[in-house]
């Protein structure tokens, strides 16, 4: 499948993706939202790729946020379609059954905070900066970005950045948890790059099952988690991956995951 608006390169089991539209700073319009829906379904059907890492073209640039020229013809009952759209491709990402990671090298505000919130975690250059900026516009985040950036880094810290419509730099997304690990530009492909392949080694099945129970978190209360871990769980003592990875434990070896 071709793309206009974005790029597609498989190494090693990894898919990177990359938003291209540079002289936009990688602003999401209808047709980059349509063909980032195209190419995870493109990546869900291909058992070669166990990983995708999602980035922006350039060195200005993550996603710097929705395309403006777009937003702002909207009328009531077209907003809410722009928003259950956006939002639709978004929860395909984060219920992906593949890693997610975000290489955030830029800019990350508006709707591409909330492209980076939804995929599984998130690694930021030191020049990134992260930010809700839509009241600014008159608008409030449409995206998901009132309920990810709130579950992840609390409701406080979401108010203050939804509210005030402020930027915050690489380090401080560390500090309040909205990336996991920051890393100089120059090296920040590279180092994603690494955190993939080790993903890519592991036992696959269990990696797909590690992140549906990861996501309920969000939709049971405790119990019914520990319920549904525990079914999880079951499942993955039935696979070929379980018996090699126990078996090379034991017997001091690196594991040969077979992950079919």
């Amino acid at each position: 499948m071709s793309y206009t608006n974005l790029l597609l390169d498989i190494k090693d089991k990894t898919a990177l993706v990359t938003i291209n539209r540079p002289d936009k700073l990688n602003a999401l319009n209808h047709q980059t939202l349509t063909e980032l829906k195209n190419v995870f379904q493109e990546l869900r059907n291909n058992d070669d790729v166990y990983s995708v890492i999602l980035t922006g073209s350039g060195e200005k640039a993550f996603v710097a946020g929705a395309d403006i020229s777009e937003l702002n013809k909207l009328n009531m009952l077209e907003g809410k379609k722009f928003a259950e759209f956006g939002q639709s491709v978004f929860n395909t990402i984060e219920n992906f059954e593949k890693p997610v990671i975000a290489s955030v090298n830029g800019f990350a505000l508006g709707g591409g905070c909330e492209l980076a919130l939804a995929c599984h975690f998130r690694i930021a250059s030191e020049n990134a900066k992260f930010g809700q900026p839509e009241v600014n516009l008159g608008i409030i985040p449409g995206y998901g970005g009132t309920q990810r950036l709130a579950r992840l880094v609390g409701s406080g810290r979401a108010m203050e950045m939804i509210l005030t419509g402020d930027m915050i730099d690489a380090n401080e997304a560390l500090r309040i948890g909205l990336v996991n690990k920051v890393f100089p530009a120059a090296e920040l492909q590279a180092k994603v790059f690494e955190i993939a392949q080790k993903i890519n080694s592991k036992g696959q099945q269990a990696i797909r099952l590690a992140i549906e129970a990861v996501n309920a978190t969000d939709k049971m209360n405790l119990q019914d988690g520990l319920d549904f871990e525990a079914v999880l769980f079951a499942m993955c003592c039935g696979t070929e991956d379980f018996k090699e990875g126990t078996s090379a434990f034991l017997e001091k070896r690196k594991p040969a995951f077979k992950n079919k």
